[in-house]
């Protein structure tokens, strides 16, 4: 019996079909797709027919639909990162991650919306369009892989694709009621992702359970060398590993994130997951992360100085739009990203600018990066007692959309509990632990050391397998 939720004894064509008739119905109320091909969705999913009829299945992704997040390079689709600057591109190549996929038979379906080019908590600063949470239309689904996460929750494709910056997979994922897990540094390849922060960035899998998740990470990670931050390492086999008895874990509590900053209700449902564990005989223990206060400041100077540098590409010059009043070199530069990005993209290219400017080097980026080693070595401390860490995923549940857009700090600290697993390179899973009175999810996080995925996954299977949490579904 498989592990996980995807339908393989249904025709892939049939079961498209089924998905591009829900999308037809659902997104003009949600808007998780900046671009869907219908006719290469089927194409895809026919070949997966003929393949698996003649017995030459690749795999168990072969059939499965797998949505795509906007900075995801697929070869022949559009590639805009939610940005107006990249409007009109289309990739030429394939990500690492994409062929991958497509060497495992998965079908590779539309262009998920996004915050641009992944600036953003609330996929409200996409230039195309605002994605509405499932649960609540009224809210946000988080970001910046909003698109993502949503379409999932609405059943408009199997599993997902999100990137992860300081919680753009995790944030989503818990006020989506999904799963979503945000990989080691390295673990899967960066090769064909459109870079934000690249000592930061990190592609993962977004679904509807822990085993799917596992199931797309295991056909996915591996080592690259077109990325060299790719490790060089032997895949576990995590599927695997799901299926063998579970065994009880030491799990820590850092004090930091236990604050009367969350929100009671989230309280309440995490430390009722905390209560689980211990009545399977996992050893509760509390630990601190000292340097926590310091991860969104730290955060705001490493993440918008690589952003800097990796935006200064997009210059109107090469394959991105240029400004159609530009009459000067001087005028392509200025007008074509000034058109070109949002609010959120410029603030955060100033931001960053500014950081990495001579004079200011040593005092910004010198010194966020000597932090950021402290945060690290704190979770490493708390490693040496515990096997993994257990959370809130956000402190607070999903806010309405443009009440927070007018405050960026406000937003900024919806990350909180996500941003020091990105500067640490951990691995970090959100999965659904309970509702509010409103009926809107709420997500718990468990952080894992380097490499250990397989116990983060056997832990989180281990709650979810005594909960059903996993069959919610909004009404829609």
């Amino acid at each position: 019996m498989s592990l996980t939720t995807f339908d393989t004894a249904t025709s892939a064509v049939e079961k498209m079909r089924a998905i591009i008739a829900r999308c037809d119905e659902l997104e003009p109320r949600i808007g998780a797709f900046i671009h869907r091909n219908a006719e290469d969705a089927l194409a895809q999913a026919a070949a997966s027919d003929e393949r698996r009829a003649a017995g030459k299945s690749l795999g168990p992704l072969d059939g499965v639909i797998v949505g795509v997040k906007d900075l995801i390079s697929v070869k022949g689709h559009p590639l805009s990162c939610a940005s107006r600057i990249l409007e009109n591109y289309v990739s030429p190549y394939d990500a690492h991650v994409a062929e991958k996929l497509k060497a495992a038979g998965a079908i590779l379906w539309g262009r998920l919306n996004m915050d641009e080019f992944a600036m953003g908590s609330s996929c409200e600063t996409s230039y195309f369009q605002k994605t509405h949470n499932p649960w609540d239309l009224e809210r946000t689904p988080g970001g910046s892989s909003g698109g993502s996460a949503a379409a999932v929750a609405a059943g408009m494709c199997e599993i997902a694709l999100g990137s992860d910056t300081g919680g753009s997979i995790r944030q989503p994922a818990a006020y989506c009621g999904i799963v979503g897990l945000k990989p080691t540094y390295g673990l899967v390849s960066r090769y064909g992702l459109a870079a934000f922060a690249s000592s930061l960035d990190q592609i993962g899998p977004m679904g509807r359970t822990v085993a799917d998740c596992a199931a797309l990470l295991q056909a996915m990670a591996g080592h690259d060398e077109r990325d060299s931050t790719s490790l060089k390492l032997t895949v576990p086999d995590y599927m695997s590993a799901l299926a063998e008895p579970e065994k009880p874990v030491r799990i820590g509590l850092p004090k930091e994130y236990y604050t009367d900053g969350v929100d009671p209700e989230i309280r309440a449902a995490v430390d009722a997951a905390v209560e689980f564990y211990k009545s399977r005989g996992c050893e509760i223990k509390e630990v601190s992360l000292p340097h926590t206060d310091y991860a969104i400041p730290v955060y705001y100077i490493i993440a918008p100085a690589e952003a800097s540098s990796n935006l200064s590409r997009y210059d109107g010059v090469r394959y991105t739009r240029r400004s159609p009043d530009a009459k000067t070199t001087y005028e392509v530069y200025c007008k074509s990203r000034g058109e070109g990005f949002g609010s959120e993209v410029k603030r955060r290219i100033l931001l960053g600018s500014y950081a990495l400017s001579s004079g200011y080097y040593d005092a910004y980026y010198l010194r966020a990066q000597k932090v950021r080693t402290l945060i690290r070595n704190d979770f490493l401390k708390a490693f040496e007692d515990v096997d993994v860490l257990l959370t809130p995923t956000t402190p607070h549940h999903p806010f309405r959309i443009g009440e927070k857009v007018d405050d960026p700090l406000s937003m900024y600290l919806e990350d909180i509990f996500t941003i020091s697993v990105n500067l640490a390179g951990l691995p970090g899973l959100s999965m659904p632990c309970g509702f509010s009175s409103g009926g809107l999810p709420i997500g718990m996080q468990l952080i894992g050391k380097p490499l250990d995925e397989t116990t983060l996954l056997k832990t989180a299977k281990t709650f979810e397998q005594a909960h059903n949490f996993k069959d919610a579904h909004p009404s829609l």
